[in-house]
């Protein structure tokens, strides 16, 4: 996300129905479903809509980047990974719903990277936390 040009956000991605904008709003309302979920025990009917539109508002890495923080830090709490959480498709384990969050980012960090021009080693190294 910080590597996103303020002249590409309204730029297509291979998702041809989303922008990068829109691309990054998904991915950052995602994370926003994590403490609810995982750390608040909340089910789908209680978080409601509170995620739905536009999560970034003015500042879209700002955004990203407190969700990204939030949710890691609800997985990273003591016995996160063993709880189960309520999803679309039924109750499950966190830990299970922490492998499908890490799938859903690998795979649009390379969307992202097509839509932004930048180099896709580049960014799937940024987003396992290490440098290029």
């Amino acid at each position: 996300m910080h590597a996103v040009r303020d002249d590409r956000w309204d730029g297509p991605t291979p998702c041809s129905e989303w922008s990068v904008r829109d691309l990054v709003n998904h991915l950052t309302a995602e994370q926003l479903w994590v403490p609810r979920l995982v750390r608040d025990g909340a089910t789908l009917a209680e978080v409601g809509r509170d995620f739905d539109g536009d999560v970034l508002g003015d500042d879209p890495v700002a955004a990203w980047d407190r969700a990204a923080v939030a949710a890691v830090a609800a997985f990273a709490e003591r016995g996160a990974l063993g709880r189960t959480v309520q999803l679309s498709y039924g109750s499950g384990p966190a830990a299970a719903y922490c492998t499908q969050l890490t799938a859903d980012a690998v795979v649009h960090s390379w969307d992202l990277s097509r839509a932004t021009g930048a180099d896709d080693r580049t960014r799937l190294l940024c987003l396992l936390g290490r440098r290029p």
